[in-house]
């Protein structure tokens, strides 16, 4: 079976009448933060990957996209698995706009860089929620010793060799982590990064790489030691679950008051969520491979920081504040990852939340019911949180611009309808 995008999401919009209680099983989709770094990464392959466990959403056809216009060639085997032959003649640009529409597409640069060390990529697009500054990949690419030039929103790297260094991230990120990680794989000598990104998907992806025959040690912590190849080859390769989506299904369970089995997950990737929602009054049951989350009434508040793996991730604060809107008490919530991540609020609002926001820190005084309306969704992780706030509110609420959630989310609906949620998707 052979995924394909929905072209059709800029009109279509989701409808929801809250109120169900959920009940059942989900089986949670491949990791979408991983799979966007490991599509990139097979292209520095001299043979033919396949990589298993794939999302189908939008992100990943695009890449899919991309890399075939860049004349590698991506065939589906199934819907969730995707070969890359990259032994053909392959363009190192990839200047077009097919790679505007998704913010991961940087690491075609240092998949690029590495494998050809020269590569000229459009600065990435993707959601709309604060600046994606990529200094710090360009900083770890000049001192692997690349020629960096950003001109007319197209970044140019280039390099006669690349040599091993030692680089200090001034701030953790992932993004550069992943990116200067992908560069030095096929760098001459020995890289460590320090102050690296420690999520899951940056291990996933140094897992991915060692299967091609990259040597990386230490991903996962703070230090990441990298015995830079000369060549990659071929490899097979299982994605990790999603622990956005994961995490999103949970706090769906809890908002909804339900009792729902998330499966195919790895439970330690959820801890900081798991023990917030344990704080709050839901009961939580681990399995090896999966979470029980039973909510019966309404939760207590709480107060949320976003931070790094393993600390709450930024991308579930926009569905906990939709959660908490609706418990007891006063919550705060402090957003120390992203400027610009509050953009949802004012739909939320429109649902009957009462939150305030100064800078960072918003304030959510929980209300005994929301009430449907129509919203949109304003970026991916918003456009969730509009789905979970749907989940509770009375009434019907209407969700425009669905092709943000399409970019995360596979079957997102149908998912939520299995489990006894009232959700359509429709036509506008």
């Amino acid at each position: 079976m052979r995924y394909i995008g929905r072209l059709s999401a800029y009109m279509e919009k989701l409808v929801i009448t809250g109120g169900r209680r959920l009940n059942g099983e989900v089986f949670i989709s491949g990791a979408k933060n991983a799979a966007v770094a490991i599509i990139p990464a097979a292209i520095m392959a001299d043979g033919v990957c396949v990589i298993d466990n794939l999302p189908g959403i939008e992100d990943v056809a695009s890449l899919r996209s991309t890399l075939n216009k860049m004349g590698a060639v991506c065939e589906y085997i199934d819907k969730h698995t995707l070969k890359v032959d990259s032994t053909g003649d392959i363009t190192n640009c990839a200047a077009f706009e097919e790679v505007k529409k998704i913010r991961a597409s940087y690491y075609l640069l240092g998949a690029l860089l590495g494998r050809y060390k020269k590569a000229e990529v459009a600065l990435p697009g993707g959601c709309n929620f604060g600046t994606r500054p990529i200094d710090l990949h360009l900083k770890g690419f000049r001192l692997l010793g690349a020629d960096v030039e950003v001109t007319n929103g197209i970044v140019k790297v280039k390099a006669e060799r690349l040599h091993g260094a030692q680089i200090y991230m001034d701030q953790v990120s992932v993004g550069a982590t992943i990116n200067i990680m992908l560069a030095a794989s096929m760098a001459e000598g020995t890289t460590i990064i320090e102050n690296c990104a420690k999520e899951p998907h940056v291990v996933d992806t140094a897992n991915f790489l060692n299967m091609m025959g990259a040597n990386i040690k230490g991903a996962g912590t703070d230090i990441i030691r990298i015995k830079g190849v000369e060549k990659l080859h071929g490899a097979e390769y299982t994605i990790i679950p999603d622990q956005i989506e994961a995490g999103t299904y949970m706090i769906a369970a809890a908002i909804a008051g339900g009792d729902v089995t998330v499966r195919n997950i790895i439970p330690k990737h959820m801890d900081s969520l798991t023990a917030k929602l344990a704080e709050m009054g839901a009961a939580i049951e681990k399995q090896d491979d999966s979470i029980r989350v039973m909510a019966n009434g309404r939760l207590h508040c709480a107060n949320i920081k976003t931070m790094s793996y393993p600390g709450f991730p930024t991308d579930l604060q926009p569905q906990m504040t939709a959660l908490l809107s609706v418990c007891d008490g006063i919550s705060v919530v402090t957003e120390n990852v992203w400027d610009n991540r509050y953009q949802y609020v004012a739909e939320l609002k429109q649902l009957g939340a009462k939150i305030t926001v100064e800078s960072r820190v918003a304030m959510i005084e929980g209300v005994q019911k929301l009430t449907g309306a129509r919203v949109a969704a304003t970026d991916l992780r918003a456009g969730a949180a509009m789905v979970i706030a749907g989940l509770s509110a009375e009434g019907t609420t209407e969700i425009d611009n669905i092709r943000y959630i399409d970019r995360g989310y596979e079957d997102i609906e149908n998912k939520l309808s299995a489990l006894g949620a009232d959700i359509k998707r429709v036509e506008i």
